[in-house]
Order: structure tokens, then C-alpha cells, then sequence
């Protein structure tokens, strides 16, 4: 089984600001959010995390891993990585939008093929996350184990899209909530 969540909220979340790359906090809620998944992973056994080099997804798994003694090899893997959003990461949503327009701003946010300046279209994000799934699926077969990824709404997004097979129409309408996790049987 994979167990795939999304870190909780940070301050840019809050913020309604490009994150990407940049290394935001959890807030309080966000920290309550990552206690919801712990929660709701309690009783679910995994014997590895993944996490990417974003505090935010570390701290998140800190909080799940607390109700996981099981679970002993933790692998940092930035192919689950957020969508770097480049010369955007830090920008308020709102002042990139008066400065470009709402229109430009819906390219940017949410248009398959259309990446920020120096950052990533989904399209690339969705290269290094299926080259994660290639390498997660048979590493899971091979050692007849579950799995747990605190990963990133926009990572998490592409991996639905493939493991759901879903179309590119739907998967940029989905919002991915801090609180819930998606289960893969393998």
C-alpha cells in the first residue's frame, strides 16, 4: 500500500503566496492538519517514508511517524518535490495578478504546459514524479512492503493523475487538501 499525504499548511499557504522551492513553516493549523494525518495513519502499518528537503514535509511525517515505531528507514527524495514556480516563488498571488492579470495568472497556476519563467510546468513536474512511481512500485513488490509519502500539493496532484489515470482536464481542477490521504494498493 502507499499512503501519500500532503504536508500541512504553511505560512505561504496561509499567505496566498508561490512557495515552490522556498522553505515555508508549518502554521498551528498546519501542525494540527499534520496531527489529522497521524491520525488517520494510526492504526496503518509502513515500513518507509519518503519526504522531500522541505522542512514541511519532514515535519509533517514527524507528526505520523510518532504513531509508527514500525517504520524504520525514512529516504529523502525530491522527485516528489513541489512544482518550482522559479522567478514567481514568494510572490503573492494577488500582486502577481494585478501586475499580469488574472488570465496570465490562471496560465501560471494551473495550464499544463505552461511553465513560470526559470520554474516548472506540470508537464515537467509530472516527468520526475512518474520516473518516483517507476522506481516506487517495483521497490514495493520486490520488498512486500507499505509505504508513507509526505509530499506536495502540486506533486501530489501529478501522482494522482497517473496512478488514477486520469486526464489532464480533471487533474487541474482537483484541489489537494492538507488532511487527507490517498491510498494506493500496489
Amino acid at each position: 500500500m502507499i499512503y501519500l499525504f500532503r504536508h500541512g499548511q504553511t505560512t505561504f499557504n496561509r499567505d496566498k503566496k508561490f512557495t515552490g522551492f522556498l522553505d515555508a513553516k508549518l502554521t498551528k493549523k498546519g501542525i494540527s492538519q499534520a496531527k489529522k494525518i497521524a491520525e488517520i495513519l494510526k492504526n496503518k502499518k509502513f515500513q518507509i517514508a519518503f519526504y522531500t528537503k522541505l522542512s514541511r514535509s519532514e515535519d509533517t511525517l514527524k507528526y505520523v511517524l510518532k504513531e509508527h515505531p514500525e517504520c524504520k528507514n525514512l529516504i529523502k527524495d525530491d522527485r516528489m518535490i513541489e512544482r518550482n514556480y522559479g522567478v514567481l516563488n514568494g510572490i503573492l498571488h494577488k500582486d502577481f495578478i494585478k501586475k499580469y492579470g488574472k488570465r496570465e495568472y490562471n496560465l501560471v497556476h494551473r495550464a499544463y504546459n505552461h511553465p513560470p519563467k526559470k520554474g516548472e510546468s506540470f508537464a515537467m513536474v509530472e516527468k520526475r514524479v512518474k520516473s518516483f512511481i517507476n522506481f516506487l512500485i517495483p521497490y514495493i513488490k520486490k520488498n512486500k512492503i507499505n509505504v508513507a509519502i509526505s509530499a506536495h500539493g502540486n506533486s501530489i496532484r501529478l501522482f494522482r493523475k497517473i496512478m488514477e489515470k486520469a486526464s489532464v482536464k480533471n487533474m487541474i481542477k482537483w484541489e489537494i487538501p492538507y488532511d487527507k490521504v490517498f491510498v494506493y494498493k500496489v
